[in-house]
């Protein structure tokens, strides 16, 4: 079987894939509160050769990635060249969007854009909730497959890349039916003062009428909370959820939660809200959300975070509402994949006869 070399040109009508790699995600202000771990530069570009090397080994020959200026781009191209000094052929082509860089959410935005519209079969993201946020945004119907880089990482499950890459080789490759590799998502929309914004996960409603570092971990100003699903193996805002009124993925239905102050509430919950960071939380009310019914925000005035951090401040006249979307967006179901393969044997070397039986 030929090999080809990582510089080749894949032939006319081989699938492509994208990937956006946020080189900033998990610095926010939790990651000091909390005392937890930063991902570097290198190992952000490891996962990535992992990835590359895993998508080639399903034929997929070329892939197209975001620029940045954060390193994560130098220590890839290092190991591509590395790869084609010792003519291995791991790696498929590999290209950067010609774009300009801002160091961000907006370069996910506008890479996710572009590769939409370079007709990608997958996208695959390294970051946390606000990284996937902004490639849901304006992916469109292009299936994305997440790798969990941020501090609170609800969407993204936590899994070895190598395992979401083979995953994303599989799906991209043809070898796993659309309707098996291909999975829908819920998201939420709000609206506020004449515009709209999405979350993948969570909408906070919080007291202070100010975003400052963004990033949330008082829980004295929690007010309102909106999840398109609550796990409680997560961590963050849809953690509270996910302790005290789960709800899955897949369920067609979220949930709306209503705090209070913990000192006088009559049920106090403790929540992971970082890493590391355990917090008590007041639960005033729970109630089930159901899609395409917008709700009526009640705080009067205060602030909205969306999967865990805060970007608009409003009053009573914004009028904010929440409405619970199904079948959003897509992204690659990544243990379904791997049972198909294992299944239709796909990690065998089909090009080999089968052994002979000795056993008789």
């Amino acid at each position: 079987m030929e090999t080809r070399r990582d510089d080749a040109a894949p032939p006319a009508g081989a699938p492509l894939v994208g990937v956006i790699a946020n080189p900033v995600s998990a610095r926010d202000i939790r990651r000091v509160i909390a005392n937890a771990t930063s991902l570097q530069i290198a190992d952000r570009a490891n996962i990535v050769l992992r990835i590359l090397a895993c998508l080639r080994h399903f034929g997929i020959g070329r892939v197209v990635m975001m620029p940045d200026t954060g390193g994560v781009r130098s220590h890839v191209k290092r190991g591509l060249h590395q790869s084609a000094n010792r003519g291995d052929g791991r790696f498929p082509a590999v290209e950067w969007l010609d774009m300009a860089v801002t160091a961000t959410a907006d370069d996910s935005i506008e890479a996710a854009r572009r590769m939409a519209a370079m007709g990608v079969a997958v996208i695959v993201v390294l970051g946390g909730d606000g990284t996937h946020r902004a490639v849901a945004s304006a992916c469109g119907r292009v299936p994305i497959a997440g790798v969990s880089t941020g501090t609170n990482n609800a969407f993204p499950d936590t899994r070895e890349a190598t395992v979401t890459g083979l995953a994303v080789g599989l799906a991209a490759a043809g070898l796993v039916p659309a309707e098996v590799a291909f999975r829908p998502n819920k998201r939420l929309e709000v609206t506020v003062a004449g515009r709209t914004e999405t979350a993948l996960v969570d909408v906070a409603v919080v007291a202070e009428r100010y975003v400052g570092a963004r990033a949330l971990w008082r829980t004295e100003g929690f007010r309102e909370l909106f999840v398109t699903f609550g796990d409680p193996r997560t961590i963050g805002m849809s953690a509270i959820a996910g302790l005290s009124a789960p709800v899955d993925r897949e369920a067609p239905f979220g949930r709306h939660l209503r705090f209070a102050d913990p000192a006088h509430a009559e049920r106090v919950l403790h929540a992971p809200i970082a890493p590391g960071l355990i917090l008590p939380v007041g639960i005033d009310a729970i109630a089930r959300l159901d899609p395409d019914r917008p709700v009526r925000v009640m705080a009067e005035a205060g602030s909205l975070a969306f999967d865990g951090e805060r970007e608009i401040a409003f009053t009573a006249a914004d009028a904010p509402t929440v409405t619970l979307r199904t079948d959003a967006f897509r992204t690659v179901d990544v243990e379904a994949c791997m049972a198909h393969a294992a299944a239709e044997g796909l990690f065998f070397d089909r090009m080999r006869a089968p052994a002979a039986n000795t056993s008789a």
